[in-house]
């Protein structure tokens, strides 16, 4: 059986396990890019990529100082979440590692010097964070709490080449096991549903990052979303996004849960664009809707996360 009372693992009980109660993120955006977008690796970024779309609407207001965004941020959390046990600075959008040490600790420092901040969760991608940055980092986990978030996107180097990902699945193995030496908690992304991958391959993927030592890992469906070279692709050709409708994901997500290692946690099953940004699929369902068809779903299943894992 899995490690929680539920039939998953949900984050929120990892974090009480590790940490002793509730971690809430504070949304950051520091400006950064990325090797694909710059001209390092390639120009356009990957082709389902447009990072308004999950950057929060506070942050949409003309850029603020990163003082002034966690001041905003704190105000649109939801009062329960004011209770938690630690509020940490989130570097979500784009790669937040993408430059040197110097800038780096110029933009970490402003955040961490918030009285309200006590750590920072920071995304970036497994070809952006040298060993000098993590010695860094590993310097500011002694007095703050840091989380490291990778997007994996894909197991298969076919598909991050389709996409234009820019980086290999080996590069992310090798950026996780780094990090994991350090004694960093490391969080792993997956987008389900990318062109080229038959729903097998998709499903195999379960073992494949049950061997990594990720303790976390989120769950994203594929969107076409505006603005994007995706978008472009899907205008032309459409028949090649077998895009999910919300009951085919859930029992793809039950049965992903089935074999997938019991004490990876569960930080989210789905992503949900925004509507002005979103072209397909219009599934009309909040993240929070679709967890609550998969727990609904592995009861009428009567199975768990890790029954099928060996």
């Amino acid at each position: 059986m899995n490690l929680s009372s539920r039939r998953y693992f949900p984050y929120s009980e990892y974090l009480k396990k590790q940490y002793g109660g509730r971690i809430q993120k504070v949304s950051i955006h520091a400006d950064f890019t990325c090797p694909n977008r710059d001209g390092s690796l390639g120009f356009g970024g990957c082709t389902f990529c447009n990072n308004d779309s999950f950057v929060p609407n506070y942050l949409h207001d003309g850029m603020k100082t990163i003082t002034e965004q966690i001041d905003h941020g704190m105000e649109f959390l939801p009062g329960r979440y004011h209770s938690a046990k630690a509020f940490v600075g989130y570097f979500q959008a784009y790669s937040n590692t993408y430059g040197t040490v110097e800038k780096l600790k110029e933009i970490y420092s402003e955040a961490l010097k918030h009285d309200k901040i006590d750590g920072l969760v920071i995304g970036t991608r497994p070809d952006c964070l040298s060993d000098e940055q993590l010695d860094y980092l590993s310097e500011l986990a002694e007095k703050y709490l840091i989380f490291i978030e990778f997007g994996i996107e894909s197991c298969y180097n076919k598909t991050l080449d389709k996409v234009n990902r820019g980086h290999s699945f080996e590069d992310s193995v090798e950026a996780i096991q780094k990090v994991v030496d350090r004694g960093l908690p490391v969080a792993g992304h997956m987008l389900f549903g990318l062109p080229g991958e038959s729903r097998e391959e998709t499903l195999a993927q379960a073992k494949i990052i049950s061997d990594l030592p990720l303790g976390s890992v989120k769950f994203h469906q594929l969107q076409i979303v505006k603005g994007t070279i995706m978008a472009k692709q899907y205008k032309e050709n459409p028949d090649q996004f077998p895009l999910f409708q919300p009951d085919e994901y859930v029992d793809f997500m039950v049965d992903f849960l089935e074999q997938l290692r019991p004490d990876m946690a569960i930080q989210r099953f789905s992503s949900d664009t925004p509507q002005n940004l979103r072209i397909a699929p219009n599934w009309g369902i909040r993240p929070n809707q679709i967890q609550l068809m998969i727990e609904k779903r592995l009861k009428e299943r009567d199975t768990y996360q890790g029954r099928l894992y060996k």
